[in-house]
């Protein structure tokens, strides 16, 4: 039986078959290219990995690789050649990371951060978090992280320094608008990845009678479990918005049970190997709800989100309304390698009930709305705007079916 993995990408995420052994073995820098070179040779998705002779790089470095960083260098070069962003070595810190986005937890202090315009900025506390409770907000800028300057620094390199053991301070400075710098001293904790939040964005209005569910990412192995409980929070209303919107993905386990809760039957997903082997995957009909469904995409929405997306759409289950996702339609398998790396490698594409590719195309929205930068200024979300008033007339809709 297969178990599903994840792999994280700063704009990115994809759905991916995780095979992950914990055994650590004795080994030589030489060993672990050669244990990536056999991955991509029996298992990459195209056979001819990129139109190239793969044998080509199997000694290719024989007399160089002397230590892990060699390895790690020339795995790096070897895999470039493949011209695929989604198959990438991850040394032993990246790898660990990885794993815990999966396990959905880490130690900080729960914001996530993102670069604008070459400014270290919060895009968004977690919710009930040490960030949260100190008072940063979104839009905050990150001036220092302990008395240093964030001029110039990465994502990778910011989110080192935030994180930390459990129980010790990370001192920030803040610009926000209209005020003075200020210092924030905030103790890190271990933060639980929630998947799910019930509250509409802010200055959004839904009708009472509908449920809103955001669904942030199908990173942790909690993602099902939290969006059942969303599901059975809102038993009494008459039908679902379900935000996917900028949710790059994660577990493709995650987006069949998603999918599986709302389809009596159909196909959910199906993929295709190297060799062309087909392998689809069907609801089991025990779905926990019938009552119709909106879902919103944008062009953040990729991986998992679309083949979620194209489950309900494909099979007449939810109305999309947004923006054309993002067109992502590969699946990784996670390995984890000698000395703690890992690699992931590209070894299915995924297609939509209907059969179709969705890699670099995405899922098309039945109902276009576009949000603006005025929009967004305004803090005007016309796209759930739409999803409401649509969902309210497919309820009503329904109401005087079954009244007939």
């Amino acid at each position: 039986m297969k178990r599903y993995g994840f792999i994280w990408l700063p704009v990115l995420s994809i759905a991916i078959a995780a095979f992950i052994s914990n055994t650590v073995f004795a080994y030589s820098p030489q060993q672990l290219y050669d244990q990536v070179w056999k991955l991509v040779n029996t298992k990459y998705v195209d056979h001819t990995n990129n139109e190239q002779d793969w044998k080509r790089w199997k000694n290719k470095y024989d007399k160089v690789i002397k230590t892990d960083e060699d390895a790690y260098v020339a795995i790096e070069t070897m895999l470039t050649s493949l011209n695929d962003p989604y198959t990438k070595f991850l040394n032993p810190k990246d790898f660990e990371e990885e794993t815990s986005s999966i396990k959905g937890s880490l130690k900080g202090i729960g914001v996530q951060i993102g670069l604008r315009e070459g400014k270290l900025i919060i895009i968004a506390p977690i919710e009930d978090t040490p960030g949260e409770k100190a008072g940063l907000q979104s839009e905050d800028e990150i001036l220092e992280i302990d008395g240093k300057s964030t001029k110039g620094i990465t994502i990778d390199k910011a989110a080192d320094q935030i994180r930390g053991e459990e129980g010790t301070y990370v001192t920030l400075l803040i610009k926000r608008k209209n005020q003075e710098n200020k210092l924030y001293k905030i103790q890190r904790a271990e933060i639980e990845l929630k998947s799910v939040s019930t509250k509409p964005p802010t200055m959004a209005k839904v009708d009472d009678s509908l449920g809103y569910i955001r669904l942030s990412s199908f990173i942790s192995k909690n993602a099902a479990g939290e969006f059942e409980a969303a599901i059975k929070q809102y038993e009494d209303k008459k039908g679902y918005i379900i935000d996917l919107r900028s949710n790059p993905g994660g577990l493709l386990s995650n987006a069949i049970i998603i999918s599986d809760m709302f389809l009596n039957g159909g196909i959910i997903v199906s993929t295709v190997d190297r060799d062309g082997y087909k392998e689809t995957t069907k609801a089991t009909r025990n779905y926990i709800t019938d009552k119709p469904v909106v879902i919103l995409i944008n062009k953040g929405s990729a991986s998992a989100s679309e083949i979620f997306a194209g489950a309900m759409k494909d099979n007449k289950r939810a109305l999309i309304v947004g923006e054309n996702s993002f067109g992502k339609g590969l699946v990784q398998e996670v390995n984890k390698l000698l000395g703690g790396s890992g690699a992931n490698i590209t070894i299915q594409k995924y297609l939509t009930p209907n059969g179709t590719d969705i890699n670099k195309k995405g899922i098309a929205p039945d109902v276009t709305v576009e949000l603006t930068e005025e929009n967004i200024k305004n803090k005007d979300d016309v796209q759930l705007k739409k999803a409401n008033e649509l969902l309210l007339q497919m309820v009503q809709n329904e109401t005087k079916t079954a009244k007939k």
